[in-house]
């Protein structure tokens, strides 16, 4: 998802720099080949492996404290309190590699000769605060597309057998609840990138900012409509992550014994 990802930060900055998605790579891949299309690719598999073993880890773990604590409460009400506070944390492990991807995939010259001198680079000129001026924007990035990826996917699940396929979730094989897993992730992909996208942008924006640019600054900046630049690639990246995702996740889950996730 690299490639798109990149094509993706760049419209956000400058919402005339690529007519569309498939220009956009064609352009990168014409003047820096492969090596232009897939920067900040080590940050993005770093900070998003944190952040997805912290997430999912996270939400099993406060979706059944949770419903321990609160045994009546809506299955809705605790899908969305277990991914919120899950996602709250799982954003502290992101925070870094998100700010250093931005500044890799965004700059017009080379930010630096390597992985390590580009974390050296932010920290010198900024300290700790360069890789967490981002961290607010993107609680509000993650958080409500957290929620709404466990939440949506979860009850995506549950309407698919009920509603599509008519049978409850133990009549189908093992395969063929992994084929509604990668179906319903990628329609809560869908909603995901649609409801976060605008704090998406004021992050890829916030991050390739001077110091000391704020999010409202930023917003008055771009306006309503370039809240919203960008919006396209993400939906397919956005959409295409959540199913592989989920079908890992629970590919490992029958593996070791466990059910699949929702429809229960």
């Amino acid at each position: 998802m690299t490639p798109i990802d990149m094509v993706k930060c760049r419209m956000q900055i400058d919402n005339t720099v690529y007519r569309n998605l498939t220009d956009g790579l064609h352009r990168i891949w014409k003047h820096n080949g492969i090596q232009g299309v897939y920067r900040g690719g080590l940050p993005t598999l770093l900070g998003y492996s944190m952040q997805g073993m912290g997430k999912y880890g996270f939400y099993e773990f406060f979706k059944y404290e949770y419903s321990q604590a609160m045994p009546t409460a809506n299955k809705t009400a605790l899908f969305l309190a277990a991914s919120a506070t899950a996602e709250f944390f799982a954003d502290i492990m992101l925070c870094p590699m998100e700010a250093f991807k931005v500044r890799l995939q965004t700059s017009g010259t080379p930010f630096c000769s390597g992985f390590v001198d580009g974390l050296s680079r932010i920290y010198r000129s900024e300290g700790l605060h360069g890789f967490y001026k981002g961290i607010v924007p993107l609680w509000m990035r993650q958080i409500p597309y957290t929620m709404v990826k466990f939440a949506s996917f979860e009850n995506i699940v549950a309407g698919i057998y009920h509603s599509v396929l008519r049978r409850p979730k133990s009549e189908f094989t093992k395969g063929q609840q992994l084929g509604v897993t990668c179906t319903a992730g990628y329609l809560a992909g869908i909603l995901c990138a649609i409801v976060s996208h605008p704090a998406d942008t004021i992050v890829s924006k916030l991050n390739s900012s001077a110091q000391g640019t704020s999010a409202g600054q930023i917003v008055r900046e771009l306006g309503m409509r370039g809240l919203w630049a960008g919006l396209l690639p993400r939906i397919f990246m956005i959409g295409t992550l959540t199913c592989t995702q989920w079908t890992i996740y629970d590919s490992f889950k029958v593996k070791i014994g466990l059910p699949t996730t929702g429809g229960n």
